[in-house]
C-alpha cells in the first residue's frame, strides 16, 4: 500500500507540475492554448515515450541501457534500406515489421552480452552502441534518404485527425498515435498482470532473492532486453515516418531526455520501482519544457539545463526517499504499476 499511495502522490505532483507549466506559459503566449499546441505535444512526445517504455523495462530489471537510441535509428533505417519500393498500404506495415525485428535481434545481442559475461548493463550498453552505430555506417550506409519507399512515404502523410485553425494553418495528428498507445497498454498490462512482469519488478528488486525464489534471472533479463530493442525500433522508423526522411546520423546523442523522463516519472536507478503511467506523465513533462521553451524564445541551450537539473532533482528526491522507504516483498507483484 505504501509503495502504490507514493505513486499516486508522484503521480499527482508530476500532473499539478504540467497545469502549473501550462498555466505560466499560456500567461506569457495565449496561442499555448491551441489544438496546434496539443497536437504538436503530442507528436514530440510519441517517439520519446516509445523509447522510454524500452527503458522502463531495463530500468525495473536493474539496469541501465543508453543503447537504446543507436538501436532506433539502426533498425529504422535498415527498415528503410530493405523496404521494397512498392506503394501499398502494406508496405508500412512491413516496414515496422522489419524495425521490430532488427530492434529485437539487436536488443538480444546486449542480452546476449550482459547474461553471457555477468558485466554492468551500462557499460554493456556503452560497448554495444558504439558497435550498432558502426555497423550501421559501416554495412548499411550514410546516405542522407530525404526520398522515402512510396509505401512508408504514403504512411507518412497520413494524418489520424486534421483540423484548420482560426490563422488558416492545419494542425496535424498522425495515426502513429493508435499503435503507439497500444504499445502503451500493453507493457503496462504486461508489467501488471503477468508473471514475466512480476519477475521484472522482482529481479530489479533483489536479484539474489528472485533467483532463490527460483525465477530465472537469465531468462527474465534476455525478455527485457528484447522487448526494449523491438520497441527502439518501433520508435526509430516513427522518427523517420514523422520527419519523412532517413538520416543514419540521428537520434545518437539524444539519450538524456528519455532517461530523465524515465526518471523523473518516478522509475528507481536501482531497479524494482517505477510505472508506465509516471513514466509517460514524465516524457510529457519533458516535451512541454521542451516546446514551451521553444515558445518563450529561449535558447535551446536552456533546453538541456532545464532537463539536466530535472534529472537531478529527481535522483536527489529517490535517494533521499530510499532510506525511509520499507522493503516490498520480491513476489508480492507490481504493487506500483496501475497504469
Amino acid at each position: 500500500m505504501i509503495g502504490r499511495n507514493w505513486y499516486r502522490n508522484h503521480e499527482a505532483l508530476l500532473a499539478g507540475l504540467i497545469g502549473l507549466l501550462c498555466v505560466v506559459v499560456s500567461a506569457f503566449n495565449p496561442a499555448f492554448w491551441s489544438t496546434a499546441t496539443v497536437f504538436n505535444v503530442l507528436r514530440s512526445s510519441l517517439v520519446g515515450a516509445m523509447f522510454a517504455l524500452g527503458v522502463l523495462l531495463v530500468m525495473l530489471a536493474g539496469g541501465i541501457d543508453v543503447s537504446f537510441m543507436a538501436i532506433g535509428i539502426s533498425a529504422g533505417y535498415g527498415a528503410v534500406v530493405l523496404l521494397p519500393a512498392r506503394d501499398s498500404p502494406w508496405m508500412a506495415l512491413l516496414a515496422f515489421a522489419l524495425a521490430l525485428l532488427i530492434g529485437l535481434g539487436l536488443g538480444l545481442i546486449n542480452a546476449a552480452v550482459i547474461v553471457g559475461t555477468r558485466m554492468q548493463t551500462l557499460i554493456a550498453t556503452l560497448g554495444t552502441q558504439g558497435i550498432f552505430r558502426g555497423a550501421l555506417l559501416a554495412f548499411v550506409g550514410t546516405r542522407y534518404i530525404d526520398n522515402l519507399p512510396a509505401g512508408l512515404r504514403s504512411f507518412a502523410r497520413a494524418d489520424l485527425v486534421t483540423t484548420t485553425l482560426h490563422n488558416g494553418t492545419i494542425a496535424r495528428l498522425h495515426w502513429l498515435i493508435v499503435p503507439a498507445s497500444a504499445l502503451c497498454a500493453l507493457t503496462a498490462w504486461l508489467l501488471r498482470s503477468t508473471m514475466l512482469g512480476r519477475g521484472i519488478y522482482a529481479v530489479g528488486g533483489d536479484e539474489e532473492s528472485a533467483r532463490r525464489a527460483g525465477l530465472s534471472v537469465g531468462r527474465i533479463r534476455i525478455a527485457v532486453f528484447g522487448m526494449a530493442g523491438a520497441l527502439a525500433g518501433f520508435a526509430g522508423l516513427s522518427q523517420i515516418t514523422l520527419a519523412r526522411q532517413a538520416n543514419p546520423f540521428e537520434l545518437v546523442g539524444g539519450e538524456l531526455d528519455v532517461l530523465a523522463a524515465v526518471v523523473i516519472g518516478g522509475a528507481a536507478i536501482n531497479g524494482g520501482r517505477g510505472s508506465v503511467r509516471s513514466t509517460l506523465l514524465g516524457v510529457l513533462l519533458i516535451s512541454l519544457i521542451k516546446n514551451s521553451l521553444i515558445l518563450l524564445g529561449v535558447p535551446s541551450a536552456w533546453q538541456r539545463a532545464a532537463v539536466g537539473l530535472l534529472l537531478l532533482a529527481a535522483v536527489a528526491t529517490q535517494a533521499l526517499g530510499a532510506a525511509k522507504r520499507p522493503p516490498r516483498p520480491i513476489l508480492d507483484g507490481p504493487r506500483t504499476e496501475d497504469a
